[in-house]
């Protein structure tokens, strides 16, 4: 996945109100970005990191620019959780994302309920799957954790995922880490008890998951490999 050619680098000034951020370009001057991620970004948007910021094509959005991404330690973060879903949907065109057989096709947005949606509806020769997609940016100790604030969202997406599991369909949730370290992954117990627990059942009733690594560049985010569940989670939970 591109990221738009008219981009800049800068520094974080700061991050408030969870979708703006103030941004020092590199000539002095100072801007007030889109920043879309509903989440803490908690270890990502430290004052004084480096940042991209891409200019949107649309002249009718108040703040021109979005922030795309942070860098920390020399390794790039993908922040904008706008893409995730494009991210993901490129890797299971591309065969990257292989956990289900071939794919005839691929339905975004779908209508489960009366108020809830999940990302995708993918056709496979096994039959239909469905999948919701997590970003994930937060990174502790060399392990990849979700989610980095608390999510009644999700962990009703969990709910719903296992219940639209029958004998012919399957059900997943994938979880995109967006930079290049995590060498595991494992739910965020000490943030949200709950979402660690919902997903610990979802699991043990048949939801699959699923977690992929990108790799971030200035240019581009492209998933290329697959992470494992750290060996001990569950165990680590029960310890908290």
């Amino acid at each position: 996945m591109l990221i738009p050619k008219t981009r800049q680098t800068g520094t974080l000034i700061k991050r408030y109100k969870r979708f703006l951020a103030d941004i020092a370009l590199n000539d002095g001057q100072e801007l007030t970005v889109h920043c879309p991620n509903s989440g803490s970004m908690r270890g990502c948007a430290e004052p004084g990191s480096p940042v991209i910021i891409s200019k949107s094509e649309n002249t009718n959005r108040k703040y021109a620019w979005t922030l795309e991404m942070v860098q920390k330690k020399n390794i790039w973060i993908g922040v904008n959780t706008s893409l995730t879903n494009k991210i993901v949907r490129e890797a299971l065109e591309n065969g990257i994302i292989n956990d289900f057989g071939t794919i005839e096709s691929i339905r975004p947005e779908i209508k489960v309920s009366d108020k809830s949606r999940l990302d995708f509806l993918v056709q496979t020769k096994n039959g239909p799957v469905y999948i919701e997609v997590k970003n994930c940016s937060l990174v502790e100790d060399n392990v990849a954790i979700f989610p980095d604030a608390v999510t009644a969202r999700g962990t009703k997406h969990l709910k719903e995922l296992e219940q639209l599991i029958t004998p012919k369909t399957q059900a997943a949730v994938l979880f995109c880490v967006q930079r290049a370290d995590g060498s595991c992954f494992r739910p965020a117990h000490e943030i949200d008890r709950l979402y660690a627990d919902t997903l610990e059942t979802a699991q043990q009733n048949g939801v699959q998951i699923l977690v992929y690594r990108a790799e971030v560049t200035p240019e581009s985010v492209t998933i290329t490999r697959k992470i494992p569940l750290c060996q001990d989670w569950e165990r680590q939970e029960k310890a908290v």
